[in-house]
């Protein structure tokens, strides 16, 4: 019998960017940044190891990802023209293949997620 686990690591960013497609006066359309917290989650069965995936490996997938978002403009990153916290979730995903679900904190009280 084959049995799914997950495991999840929690990773920290800081960006700045504005949402274009929101009214005129809506506060989100200024330019501002948030301390962004990221919830990613890998699932499977366990390998040989007794590991869904090695927590190394994750950062590994993750880094470079990282070095992409952290102190930029997210609005500049191709894919990320309208940042709002579900296409940047969006964003993640589609470059973790082994991910099952991504969750991305704007701040403590607001979160968008997606998962396959």
């Amino acid at each position: 019998m084959t049995t799914k686990t997950r495991i999840g690591r929690t990773y920290r960013f800081e960006s700045a960017h504005f949402l274009p497609k929101v009214p005129e006066g809506h506060r989100c359309r200024n330019l501002h940044g948030h301390n962004y917290r990221i919830e990613v989650v890998y699932a499977g069965p366990l390998d040989a190891r007794g590991f869904v995936a090695d927590f190394a490996e994750i950062d590994a997938d993750m880094a470079p990802l990282l070095a992409e978002v952290d102190h930029k403009l997210l609005n500049d990153l191709p894919g990320l023209d309208n940042p709002s916290a579900e296409l940047i979730a969006r964003w993640f995903l589609d470059r973790l293949p082994l991910a099952e679900r991504i969750r991305v904190y704007e701040n403590d009280d607001c979160w968008a997620e997606v998962g396959r």
